[in-house]
């Protein structure tokens, strides 16, 4: 069974802000400061990130999308060298949400984990609608397991 691009973008929509929502949740009971929260952050970020692709890109395949929200990510972090999010981010929230404030290192590395088993749901996702269709990859996949 195919889900309509309408509601694969609301379940998108949902998705990020859950993910959104799961962020500041842990920031508001970690220890101020502290590497669950730095990297949870950091993760779920990347997460909310692939999700606003899907949702802007619902027909983008599973390394497309992946691929998009790393660059992203990873764009913004390499674009924070540069001290411009800083400078944005002292007059806005929104701007230090997205584009975030000083660069990490680490940060380059937690962006895959919240991208990574994404990736793998959205092509598993992909891979059943297609063999609950019957659809080309079906036989392919059964001749495989055989």
């Amino acid at each position: 069974m195919s889900i309509s691009h309408r509601r694969l973008r609301l379940a998108m929509l949902g998705a990020a802000l859950g993910f959104l929502a799961t962020a500041l949740a842990i920031r508001a009971v970690a220890p101020l400061g502290g590497l669950v929260e730095q990297s949870s952050g950091t993760a779920l970020y990347a997460s909310m990130t692939w999700a606003g692709v899907r949702l802007l890109a619902p027909r983008l395949g599973p390394f497309a999308v992946g691929g998009v929200a790393l660059a992203w990510c990873w764009g913004a972090e390499l674009f924070q060298l540069t001290g411009i999010p800083a400078a944005l981010s002292a007059e806005s929230l929104i701007a230090r949400l997205v584009l975030g404030v000083t660069f990490d290192p680490v940060d380059l590395i937690w962006y895959p984990v919240g991208v990574v088993p994404l990736v793998i749901a959205h092509r598993w996702a992909r891979r059943r609608a297609v063999e609950a269709a019957g659809g080309p990859a079906a036989s392919t996949i059964s001749a495989r397991r055989s």
